[in-house]
């Protein structure tokens, strides 16, 4: 039964993750000068330069998640970019006491999310992509 629900839930999935990172992407791009703000907060190197690079990844890759072109590829983009992000946005063990909470969760809610990237990454878009019907599935 649950063979049967392969593709629709495929597609949920790919939909899903860019209810995530789209409108983040986005966001970057609305409120660029905040970006490049908070970038600089983590003293990361240029910020200017990595706030645009964010934005793109965020973006294009929800793009090519909702479409289901070059599906496998997205996804590890977005696991690597959402992976090194959570180190230096979500690093709970540097934080007081009082900040850890909330940063420890949302530092394992990404690496939950990284999971799930790489079993898209693992397993593809599913038949209801274009991956799919290029490759004629």
């Amino acid at each position: 039964m649950l063979s049967s629900l392969q593709n629709p839930l495929a597609l949920a999935s790919r939909l899903l993750f860019a209810a995530l990172f789209l409108p983040a992407g986005i966001a970057k791009l609305t409120g660029f000068a905040g970006t490049v703000g908070y970038i600089s907060s983590v003293g990361l190197p240029m910020p200017t330069v990595a706030a645009a690079v964010a934005a793109v990844v965020e973006i294009v890759g929800s793009l090519a998640l909702i479409v289901g072109f070059g599906t496998r590829f997205a996804a590890l983009v977005l696991a690597f970019f959402t992976l090194v992000a959570s180190f230096f946005f979500h690093a709970y063990w540097s934080v007081p006491a009082d900040a850890q909470m909330v940063q420890q969760l949302l530092f394992f809610k990404n690496i939950a999310v990284v999971g799930g990237l790489l079993a898209l990454t693992a397993f593809g878009a599913g038949a209801w992509s274009v991956d799919g019907q290029r490759s004629g599935r």
